[in-house]
């Protein structure tokens, strides 16, 4: 059976980006793989194995602090239980917030954006 296993975001800084999505969304550091010949390091992170959950694989290439975005990429999403007292606590770890919380246009749904210390979008959706 196929599955989808995990979204790669290469990342500037790893361990900002590890204390970011393990902190500000309660997901743990599954797995650490360093590769000193190939010159990267990959954590991947998630709210449980990858047997069973979809991961975030965070990249890092040794010495490159900063990538280009590009158009192409949207965002992640994750479901939390309360979008507003997450949006505020991503806020005071220093996530730059671009879509204040509340509901989406011509719906109820309770959304938010937020980027991570990368610039990678986040919408946050009220689940619960």
């Amino acid at each position: 059976m196929s599955r989808f296993l995990h979204t790669m975001l290469r990342v500037g800084d790893l361990q900002r980006s590890v204390d970011f999505y393990v902190k500000g969304f309660g997901m743990r550091e599954i797995r650490r793989r360093d590769v000193p010949d190939g010159k990267y390091t990959l954590v991947f992170v998630g709210y449980g194995e990858e047997e069973d959950h979809t991961l975030i694989e965070l990249t890092y290439n040794y010495g490159v602090e900063k990538y280009e975005m590009g158009s192409a990429f949207g965002h992640l999403a994750v479901g939390v239980p309360d979008v507003y007292a997450t949006t505020e606590m991503l806020r005071g770890m220093g996530a730059k917030v671009t879509r204040e919380p509340g509901p989406v246009k011509f719906g109820t749904t309770v959304i938010a954006f937020v980027e991570d210390p990368d610039g990678y979008k986040i919408e946050l959706i009220q689940r619960g």
